[in-house]
């Protein structure tokens, strides 16, 4: 009895070791290695619907949702700015507001979602105002949001994302998503960004120096 025991235990103290050595060489990798493995989208998206699941019990409206998912797409816009910025050896961090779009819109976009968006356009009733729009978002592929929630737009976790790298580059904003469906892009959103005044008047001088 005493033998097999002690054989049991030599078995899990082996067994402790190997996923120890697994742990370790994961913890090694190197953080500028392109990294070939990615997340599966269902994965992916799960997560992000018992994020929201998680949320919508802690507050009161469609309003107090949709700022909840923008705070902790900051908490993870920070990860990824600083992740981009090491593993992405031809960029730098960009301080004007053009730049810095550009960077986010293909750049970051392709770090977390495998492609572009799909257009980056300037508003033509504010020079504050610019908008990210992406047909498909990935992550919103599996995400169903009811009929009395109609105005709620899932997207705001990105728009939490894009909101602290743009501070992360300088050029604080507001960033709010907003859904936007049209014929064959039932999830179409858009991510709206209304910079500082601050930023916009440094922008002016920036031009007027050049």
């Amino acid at each position: 009895m005493a033998s097999s025991q002690q054989q049991q235990t030599q078995n899990m103290l082996r067994l402790d070791t190997k996923q120890t050595k697994r742990s370790t060489m994961l913890l090694e990798q190197p953080v500028t290695r392109q990294r070939r493995d990615k997340v599966s989208l269902s994965a992916f998206a799960f997560l992000l619907a018992e994020m929201i699941r998680y949320t919508q019990n802690r507050v009161l409206g469609i309003q107090d949702l949709e700022a909840k998912l923008n705070e902790l797409g900051q908490r993870v816009g920070v990860r990824v700015f600083e992740l981009t910025m090491s593993r992405e050896k031809t960029v730098r961090r960009e301080t004007r507001v053009l730049q810095m779009l550009v960077f986010i819109n293909s750049v970051v976009w392709r770090t977390l979602f495998d492609k572009s968006a799909d257009s980056l356009e300037r508003s033509t009733e504010s020079e504050d105002e610019y908008m990210i729009t992406d047909n498909e978002p990935a992550i919103l592929k599996y995400i169903s949001v009811p009929k009395e929630m109609a105005s709620f737009s899932p997207g705001a976790f990105i728009s939490g994302i894009v909101e602290s790298i743009a501070a992360c580059c300088q050029c604080p904003a507001r960033v709010t998503s907003h859904a936007v469906p049209v014929d064959g892009f039932p999830v179409r959103t858009v991510i709206l960004l209304k910079f500082d005044k601050e930023v916009m008047e440094r922008e002016k001088r920036l031009e007027a120096g050049k």
